[in-house]
Parts: C-alpha cells; sequence; structure tokens
C-alpha cells in the first residue's frame, strides 16, 4: 500500500472563541513531507487548538490559512481534508474484529470488497498484526490495540496523520514500551504527521521535530537534541529538562564573566545575567578544568544515576547528575567544573 507524502502549512492560524478568549496566537508551522512533527506544551498552550484546525474540527480566525501540499484546505470541511486521525483512547469498535475495524472506513467510502481485502492485508501485515485478524479489541494488548488504531487511520489514505496525545491513558511503563514501537511504526509508514503530547520524552523518542508551545504560541521548532542542548529561550531549557540557574551581576555580564566561588569563568556577554546549565554538564572531580570547591547538600541514588545537590559560592545550590558509582556523601567538600560551552540562554524573549 503506498501512503502519499506531502507538506502540511499553517499560515497565521489563531483561534479566538466567542467570549474572547484565545485560545491560540497567528501561528505559522510548515510540515515537510514524511515528517514527523510533534506539538509539545503544557496543558492549555494551544497544541490540540492548533491540531483541530489542521484537521478542520476547528476554523481558525480569518487571514488563517491551512495548506495540504499546494492545495489550500483552509475552508474545507474534515471529510473533505483526507485527513487519520488517533485519539487517546483509539475508540475501536467493540463488537468488530480487528480486520473489520481497520476496513471500516474503506467500506463506508465504497470501496469493493477485493481492494478492501488487499488494503486491510496490506496495512495488518505492515503493522504486525497477522494471526490477530479476528480476535476483538478486548483480547489484544495496549500494544496491539495502537496498531489497529493506527493501521484504522491510514486505511482510507489520508494526506495527513494527526495523533492527540495518544499516550496519555496508558500507565508510565506500558506508555515507555509502546512509545518506541509508535515511533518505529511511524517511520514504517512513512506519512507526514503530527503528534500532539505535552510528554517531553515521548516527543524527544518519536518525532523529527518539535514546536514548542506556551500561554497559545510557537516558542521555538528544531530537532530534539537542538532543542534540548540550544534552547533560545528560558521556558524551553526549563521544559524539556532540569537546568540549573546561575546569575551574575551586570558588571560581570558586560564584562563577559561569571564569578562562582574562587574562580573566575568567561561566559559570553549575549547569554545575559542568568546562566542555564543541564545536572549532566557539571563534573565532579579534580581532574577537570575550571575547579570550584563546593559542599555535598543532598545525596540522592536515583537507580541509573546519583543525584547530588551542591553548594558553590553564594550561588543557589547546582544540581548534578553523576555516576552511581561516585563514594562522595553528604558533607565532603568535593570539586566540580562546568565547560562554559554548555551554558544556555535564559532569555524570556
Amino acid at each position: 500500500m503506498e501512503l502519499e507524502q506531502i507538506s502540511l502549512t499553517a499560515l497565521a492560524c489563531a483561534k479566538t472563541y466567542p467570549d474572547g478568549t484565545q485560545g491560540l496566537k497567528p501561528t505559522s508551522l510548515k510540515v515537510e513531507p514524511g515528517e514527523i512533527m510533534a506539538l509539545l506544551g503544557p496543558s492549555g498552550c494551544g497544541k490540540t487548538t492548533l491540531l483541530r484546525i489542521l484537521a478542520g474540527l476547528e476554523t481558525a480566525d480569518t487571514g488563517g490559512q491551512v495548506f495540504f501540499g499546494e492545495q489550500e484546505v483552509t475552508a474545507r470541511p474534515i471529510e473533505q481534508r483526507r485527513v487519520g486521525m488517533v485519539f487517546q483512547h483509539y475508540a475501536l469498535f467493540p463488537h468488530m474484529s480487528v480486520e473489520r475495524n481497520i476496513e471500516y472506513g474503506l467500506k463506508v467510502q465504497g470501496v469493493n470488497a477485493s481492494a478492501r481485502k488487499k488494503t486491510v492485508g496490506e496495512l495488518i501485515d505492515l503493522v504486525r498484526l497477522v494471526g490477530l485478524e479476528h480476535k476483538r479489541p478486548a483480547e489484544l494488548s495496549g500494544g496491539q490495540k495502537q496498531r489497529v488504531a493506527l493501521a484504522r487511520a491510514v486505511a482510507a489514505g489520508p494526506r495527513v496523520l494527526l495523533l492527540d496525545e495518544p499516550l496519555t491513558a496508558l500507565d508510565s511503563k506500558l506508555k515507555e514500551a509502546l512509545r518506541d514501537e509508535l515511533a518505529e511504526l511511524l517511520r514504517r509508514l512513512g506519512m507526514t504527521a503530527v503528534y500532539v503530547t505535552h510528554d517531553q520524552q515521548e516527543a524527544m523518542a518519536i518525532a523529527d521535530r518539535m514546536a514548542v508551545m506556551r500561554a497559545g504560541e510557537i516558542i521555538q521548532v528544531g530537532d530534539p537534541e537542538v532543542l534540548y542542548r540550544q534552547p533560545t529561550h528560558a521556558f524551553v531549557a526549563n521544559f524539556l529538562g532540569r537546568v540549573n540557574i546561575l546569575r551574575r551581576d551586570l558588571s560581570q555580564t558586560n564584562d563577559g564573566v561569571l564569578v562562582i566561588g574562587a574562580s573566575t569563568l568567561h561566559v559570553p556577554t549575549h547569554l545575559g545575567q542568568e546562566l542555564l546549565v543541564r545536572p549532566e554538564d557539571i563534573v565532579i572531580g579534580e581532574s577537570q578544568p575550571n575547579c570550584m570547591q563546593g559542599v555535598i547538600l543532598q545525596r540522592s541514588f536515583r537507580g541509573d544515576h546519583i543525584q547530588l545537590r551542591v553548594r558553590v559560592g553564594e550561588q543557589d545550590p547546582l544540581i548534578l547528575d553523576v555516576s552511581r558509582d561516585v563514594v562522595y556523601q553528604q558533607g565532603d567538600t568535593v570539586s566540580v567544573s562546568f565547560s562554559p560551552a554548555s551554558f544556555m540562554c535564559a532569555k524570556e524573549s
């Protein structure tokens, strides 16, 4: 079964509700053909509103435009846009078999029996459901239900695939297992897809690129590694992982340095007075450059690593993620260091 690959574009799409509430500020975003784009952000940030505008379930404010490839679909309802959708609870028909669930949309479209059988067979093979064709949803595992929902969503040959927090209802252990399986399935399908989630790990595991949203607007777009390591906004840095905040006064900022304890580090002026550094980028040990002395305030075993809270100079205690083999204990004096290259932007605009 050949699935179409097209670009998906939103131009200046906003949503204002009748009571005057702005659910989405004017937003533009382009998803490349075959790309998986995650809309990531906290509850109420506008990500589902944007997804619904792309689907045709919501109407954008005047001036907003949606394109599927070169075709403008702004005024078209969902049934004329050819989108596939996967929701939190999959919404499978409980009385129908796997095979019947997948072919349902094709049957509604009037596709003949032989064509339906061919398409369903190809999809069952593609999503690895061979042998389960006659099972009902109640007899399937969570992962199998997810695969049925995906197969049903793409059976009718949609141009784009839209997924609205499909793993949210699962417990954390199952979610982690299905997250990786879903990522692999989406890449096998090769479709242009938009994936809504509030879970950072989920988005980083599944998406080719992410659009991080806050308060109705997109703050930054990029591939997961770039957004994690080179955020251009403090909100992005904080939302994608834990950070330490180091503060310097105006004179240090103007001089391009950070004074911490007895050490002076050269730090670019453009990063501002507040500097962000991730816990895993702080190194413990005397053999490192830019060493400074600190006292361990707290030691916590986290399974695959040890987390330390270390007081250095007048700064707030630093959080360090270090090897679980580290023997230092609470109250010990240790040497810590970090490269100025690991500092990230703390600006809010």
